[in-house]
């Protein structure tokens, strides 16, 4: 069993939830203070977008649902990364008989975890 993740990682992600809170936190007062140029700023970013319609995007913007969606995305991200030395990422994997697991499921101490990728064409 591995564990808890390293003290880092939490450190880590205590700073992306700070970062997460505040561009919420700013956005919404923004939003609040000069909605006309936020939708400027918006409509201009997605300009290329044919399928993008404000009246439909803008009652999510920077809500509650938005900030744990932002999180989880940036929390994900981080525990993608690795570094030579530290914890290999927890992607998940699936096993050939189609069992969904993680890769720590497989890690044990002082033993090597070598991974093998199928690829299956459909």
């Amino acid at each position: 069993e591995m564990g808890l993740p390293q003290p880092g990682l939490w450190l880590k992600r205590l700073w992306i939830l700070l970062q997460v809170a505040l561009h919420v936190t700013l956005g919404k007062v923004q939003l609040k203070l000069f909605p006309r140029r936020v939708k400027q700023h918006i409509l201009a970013m997605n300009r290329k977008n044919p399928h993008f319609s404000y009246d439909n995007w803008a009652p999510t913007l920077f809500s509650t649902p938005y900030f744990w969606f932002i999180l989880k995305v940036r929390w994900q991200r981080l525990e993608d990364k690795t570094e030579e030395g530290s914890l290999a990422p927890n992607c998940p994997v699936v096993r050939l008989s189609g069992q969904r697991c993680h890769i720590w499921d497989f890690m044990q101490v002082q033993i090597p975890l070598i991974l093998r990728a199928l690829l299956s064409c459909h």
